[in-house]
């Protein structure tokens, strides 16, 4: 077996290029895949009033293995079903990450994160169905998703980009890539956003989980209003968009950063524009939700756009910490 020697921050990588290709790969992609389909299910689940549709049953569906053919009891059960094929591919993958990858530190953390948090959303999910749980508790579940969503996509990014090779010796680590000078203030900036989009995300599940939805007709106004009466559900989806508001603020911040700083450094100005897309997206995505309210079927369309949208944007928002967090320690 041939290795190929990878430095990162004073640190020898030994990787074994035949076992990186051996089908981890494409494990960590694929158990990608299905966390964010577990991420879609949920929110099915959510906006389709389907969390009751097993009873107070789990891991059965009202006593049985396969459940009656209702529409509730359909979509939660094939919500536990694609949750359980992707806690198997999670229990492989990090078998894999850990018995291949010794010396990979950040792989191997990402794939403990990815098993902590699978279990945590696998016990929060459970203890939803059993015993009822507040709104505030079942929207940390989401959250919770969103985190376990990311280690995997942080973990497959990782994964990739060892199979990267230099072309030369003298050539820098592919994954640490051009040498720049990424400050400490813009760093910090984007790990704030992060910090903060995750609390735009809870804030988002909150409206769904109470079905607060209704609360705010129209946009960008709230029932006509700048400023609305701020109780009860038109409260909480006013205190949602104002959240929102100021994120994409902070993002446009940024990008007109990393577009003035960075000039020529393509990644992080490729980084800041994607995060900018997505932010940008993700607005209009959640003005289409307010527009069809009044129509259900397409609300729940909107709305799993709208969770499409914010997860790929906390996905990227998590690379780009710990690419930031990457090309900062290149100055020491």
């Amino acid at each position: 077996m041939k290795f190929v020697v990878y430095r990162r921050n004073d640190f020898n990588y030994k990787v074994g290029v035949s076992t990186v290709r051996n089908g981890l790969k494409w494990m960590t992609f694929l158990t990608s895949a299905g966390m964010f389909l577990v991420l879609l299910g949920g929110a099915l689940v959510t906006k389709t009033k389907a969390g009751r549709g097993c009873g107070s049953d789990w891991p059965l569906c009202n006593g049985k293995f396969v459940p009656a053919y209702t529409l509730e009891s359909m979509i939660e059960y094939n919500h536990r079903v694609v949750t359980g094929i992707v806690g198997i591919l999670v229990v492989v993958t990090v078998v894999l990450v850990w018995s291949r990858l010794k010396k990979q530190t950040d792989a191997k953390l990402y794939a403990a994160g990815i098993l902590f948090f699978t279990l945590l959303q696998a016990a929060l999910g459970a203890m939803a169905v059993m015993w009822q749980q507040s709104s505030a508790v079942l929207a940390l579940h989401f959250g919770i998703s969103l985190l376990a969503f990311s280690s995997t996509l942080l973990l497959a990014v990782t994964v990739w980009r060892l199979e990267r090779k230099p072309k030369t010796e003298a050539d820098p680590d592919p994954a640490v890539g051009q040498a720049i000078r990424i400050s400490k203030g813009f760093r910090n900036l984007i790990w704030l956003i992060t910090v903060y989009t995750y609390i735009v995300v809870y804030l988002g599940a909150f409206v769904r989980h109470t079905f607060s939805s209704g609360g705010c007709t129209g946009w960008p106004l709230c029932n006509g209003q700048w400023i609305p009466e701020l109780t009860g559900a038109t409260g909480i989806v006013f205190m949602h968009r104002v959240a929102a508001a100021v994120l994409l603020l902070a993002i446009i911040w940024m990008a007109f950063l990393a577009n003035s700083r960075y000039q020529g450094h393509k990644e992080t100005q490729s980084l800041a524009f994607i995060i900018l897309a997505l932010a940008l997206l993700q607005v209009m995505s959640g003005a289409w939700v307010s527009y069809t309210i009044g129509n259900e079927e397409v609300f729940i369309f909107s709305s799993l756009l709208h969770t499409v949208v914010i997860s790929g944007l906390f996905g990227i928002l998590s690379y780009a910490s710990v690419r930031f967090w990457e090309l900062h320690r290149l100055q020491k």
